[in-house]
């Protein structure tokens, strides 16, 4: 399991490169979680937890000082819980897990984003000495410079990932096949509301007129339909 973590940290690291170099939405968790599903062989629980977590912070953009959680740092981490833990404890990984790994990785998202925080004001410094070597037209300084702000952004990312699923994934895997049947239940319960609760943030950053008549038409569709099944 450590040759995955080192690989996804690996991932998860270059991917966070593009929320503030490449900035061409590869780093969005539609994109991420599917791709950490393929290269763990599950991309079906990376796509569904891709979704959630896109919907769920979907309203949250950067926008002048403020900076987001990192939602793309959320995707790697929950779908790796997810598919990892079903993987070790050979059951595949159900719609329970899926509940429970977005829920636990969700605030380590808003860890990163603090984390991301610290490192635009770290490169403050990066910045007043490139305006230096401007100054004296030092051209490679001023590329170094960036360079060194992108190694700090990747190394900082990769082993935040890399400490946190090295912790998580074995606590995760210990207490997750001896949680009682109303815990597994809120689970499966819950896994079907997430997807609700991240359109209702989506309807609510449109702000367009009417949505919330269709946001609670497909509330009840979907309230129909688990009862249809008996999720509940």
């Amino acid at each position: 399991m450590l040759t995955e973590i080192i690989l996804l940290s690996f991932c998860g690291g270059l991917f966070c490169l593009d929320r503030i170099f490449l900035q061409i939405m590869i780093s969005r968790p539609i994109v991420v979680a599917p791709f950490i599903g393929l290269l763990l062989n599950d991309p079906y629980a990376g796509l569904i937890i891709g979704a959630v977590v896109e919907l769920f912070w979907i309203d949250r953009i950067p926008v002048g000082t403020y900076i987001p959680p990192n939602d793309t740092v959320a995707a790697v981490l929950a779908t790796s819980f997810a598919v990892l833990t079903g993987q070790n404890l050979g059951g595949g990984t159900s719609p329970q897990l899926i509940a429970l790994a977005v829920i636990i990785a969700l605030p380590f998202g808003v860890v990163a984003g603090e984390i991301d925080i610290i490192i635009i004001k770290s490169n403050d410094v990066l910045s007043d000495k490139a305006l230096l070597d401007a100054e004296k037209t030092n051209i490679k300084g001023i590329e170094r410079k960036n360079y060194l702000g992108l190694i700090k952004v990747f190394s900082l990312m990769a082993l935040y990932l890399m400490l946190v699923q090295n912790v998580l994934l074995k606590i995760i895997i210990r207490i997750y096949p001896v949680l009682p049947s109303p815990v597994v239940n809120t689970l499966s319960l819950l896994y079907y509301f997430l997807p609700i609760l991240g359109i209702a943030v989506a309807v609510n950053s449109i702000k367009l007129r009417g949505a919330v008549p269709v946001f609670c038409v497909i509330l009840l569709i979907t309230a129909v339909v688990l009862e249809f099944f008996h999720v509940f």
